[in-house]
């Protein structure tokens, strides 16, 4: 018995070693976006769990709807895409200001 770990990824064919790291790509992304949706949900319960005491504080919350809105929206939905932008912008002049 060997005291070195043996390398089976380079006794393999690229297209096996190819298929072997896709696999490996995808458990990562797959990972990711479990911790991703895990933290959004958190997210979430935080913002449901209190009102906003001010105007800035509603202002995040509808920051976050607005920008989950704005990504399930088309990528050729400009006009749609451009009002979101137009008041995220109003939403940070108006928390500067106040």
């Amino acid at each position: 018995m060997a005291d070195e770990p043996l390398d089976l990824d380079s006794h393999r064919g690229m297209a096996a070693q190819k298929a072997t790291d896709l696999r490996r790509a995808l458990a990562e992304v797959e990972t990711h976006a479990l911790e991703l949706r895990e933290r959004q949900a958190e997210i979430e319960r935080h913002l449901l769990s209190f009102p906003a005491a001010s105007w800035p504080e509603a202002a995040v919350k509808a920051r976050y709807v607005m920008t989950l809105y704005a990504a399930g929206l088309p990528p050729d939905d400009t006009r749609h895409r451009d009002l979101v932008a137009a008041i995220l912008e109003d939403f940070d002049r108006l928390t500067e200001h106040g």
